[in-house]
């Protein structure tokens, strides 16, 4: 069986620094330019630089996006870029426009090039085509079955490797190329500012009654048409495994810290049980799916694995997400006393019963003893987002433990 990897998003440093910690192999980051997501907050190239230092450190690689589909005026600001990334130093670079792959052959020929999923990589051919041109990697398309996969494995080399997603948000569009958005809202996809028309609600004008809204239904439960469930693949592991997939990759640049310490922590469990052990891994199934059923989701799919989706793999009543539990922060460092000192992320109060998230696994329930400025000052509530403040817990904390907090009844979000 094949080395699996296990590739985790990162928006900013701090959400790498925790995709690290709680067991990813490689992550995944977009620069400031050329990425697919233009609202993510992305990184500097310093920040770049502080961040492949990090994961280097703990034997993890760090690649970045260069995946738009570029316009002519993009080319030379692309040579530029690739100058100071080969600075830098990263381990490889994901890429689908061919213009911005010779380009990066020719500027960084030492760099690993992965060819991203929005180059539509549907067949064997597309694979045996790639490698011929110098990349290590494909990307699969989203569109493709598991059955699809192993007969590409099959007629491609055998040291060329695989990246297939294993859970995240499902593209309404063919691998990701959409022009809804730059339609409805002049916001081009392919650029990396989509505005998520798929997740809008439609109606109908007729032509000759302009106001009078009609509502689409695609059948009797709502006119959501685009609304795609999120892919999750926790139960099936050993499928994916054994399919000869190299990389398992996780969709989620816009996501907290929370979500991705959540998925990357669960995954690399299941992994790793599997490895040790299938009998482990069918043992440990229902501790997998509840702790993915923590993360903030859309309800799950298993996408086209298994044969193209029914009407069941949408969402027809709403957009929003459903959220589980509350992100409060992440512990950066602790005093002599145990204290901790964190960013608060969202409101709790002193005397409240919270969680705490450790990398190993474990999950304590414990009551939030105290609060306090950083300057020292006691307070009932942390009712300011991003105060830096103190929190007696009462247990042993390290750094980048994390605190959420259950909620009563799931919260929707837009």
């Amino acid at each position: 069986m094949r080395k699996t990897e296990l590739l985790i998003p990162a928006g900013s440093l701090e959400v790498l620094k925790t995709a690290v910690v709680y067991g990813a192999d490689a992550v995944y980051i977009g620069g400031e330019a050329f990425g697919l997501r233009a609202k993510a907050k992305n990184f500097s190239n310093q920040e770049i630089r502080e961040g492949i230092r990090f994961a280097h450190e703990r034997g993890v690689k760090v690649y970045i996006t260069a995946n738009i589909l570029a316009h002519n005026e993009d080319l030379a600001g692309a040579e530029a870029y690739f100058k100071e990334l080969g600075e830098i130093g990263p381990d490889a670079l994901i890429i689908s426009d061919p213009g911005i792959f010779d380009i990066a052959r020719r500027i960084l020929p030492d760099v690993d090039i992965h060819i991203s999923t929005q180059a539509n990589n549907t067949n064997y051919g597309t694979y045996q085509f790639w490698w011929r041109l110098g990349a290590k990697r494909v990307v699969s398309a989203r569109e493709l079955s598991l059955q699809e996969i192993r007969q590409i494995r099959e007629n491609i080399p055998e040291e060329m490797e695989i990246e297939s997603f294993i859970h995240g948000a499902m593209c309404i569009s063919y691998s990701g190329r959409c022009l809804l958005s730059n339609f409805l809202a002049g916001r081009d996809a392919n650029h990396g500012a989509c505005s998520h028309p798929c997740r809008w609600k439609y109606a109908v004008v007729e032509e000759t009654r302009p106001g009078e809204y009609m509502p689409v239904y695609e059948n009797e439960r709502g006119t959501f048409l685009f609304n795609s469930k999120d892919l999750c693949m926790i139960e099936h592991v050993p499928e994916m495994m054994e399919a000869g997939i190299d990389s398992f990759k996780i969709e989620g640049r816009m996501k907290t810290a929370l979500y991705v310490a959540a998925v990357a922590r669960t995954y690399r469990r299941a992994i790793d049980d599997y490895l040790e052990d299938p009998e482990k891994y069918r043992k440990n199934l229902e501790w997998y799916k509840e702790e993915i059923g923590k993360c903030t989701t859309r309800e799950f799919t298993t996408g086209f694995y298994f044969g193209k989706p029914t009407e069941d793999a949408q969402i027809y009543r709403n957009s929003t997400y459903i959220r589980n539990y509350t992100y409060l922060g992440s512990v950066e460092r602790t005093d002599e006393t145990g204290r901790c000192l964190l960013e608060q992320k969202n409101k709790f109060s002193a005397g409240e019963t919270i969680e705490v998230m450790k990398p190993d696994g474990r999950n304590l329930s414990v009551q939030v003893k105290g609060i306090w400025s950083e300057d020292g000052e006691p307070q009932e509530s942390a009712p300011h987002a991003r105060q830096m403040i103190w929190v007696d817990l009462g247990c042993e904390l390290r750094q980048y433990d994390i605190l959420r907090r259950r909620e009563p009844e799931a919260v929707h979000t837009a």
